[in-house]
């Protein structure tokens, strides 16, 4: 009975071991986005600023790592935005069309942004044109 015992106890250590030792994937991958971020926002320098575009552009390309195979939420928005301060109109839209295409509840927000851009860059015709052709 002792051995019974014993070997079920043993069996029972082992089970609870194991089934500890795996890690599930984080729902997604942020590298050191949270750091980056924070010291942007303390105190905005050059440095800081393309420290944060490099951690989002680490948790981009490392999506895979993550459960859920995609980038966390305003990822590809924080990006474009990076991007839009810099003057690179093309990259902020590209990126701000990437959040929309992931996260479609942000699609609202990400048009205006799009539309702002696009009216600043003085293509309200090929933007009417546009939005046209989406009709049809």
């Amino acid at each position: 009975m002792k051995k019974v015992i014993s070997l079920f106890a043993i069996i029972m250590v082992t089970i609870i071991v194991s089934g500890c030792s795996s890690q599930p994937k984080p729902l997604y991958t942020y590298g050191d986005y949270s750091e980056s971020y924070y010291a942007s926002k303390k105190e905005s320098t050059a440095e800081s600023a393309l420290a944060l575009k490099k951690s989002i552009e680490y948790a981009i390309e490392h999506t895979d790592d993550s459960s859920s195979g995609r980038v966390a939420p305003g990822m590809y928005a924080n990006l474009g935005y990076i991007y839009l301060k810099a003057n690179d109109m093309s990259k902020a839209i590209e990126n701000f069309n990437k959040e929309k295409l992931t996260y479609p509840e942000s699609a609202y927000f990400m048009e205006k942004m799009i539309n702002k851009i696009k009216k600043s860059q003085g293509e309200t015709k090929w933007l009417r044109n546009e939005y046209l052709l989406t009709l049809l």
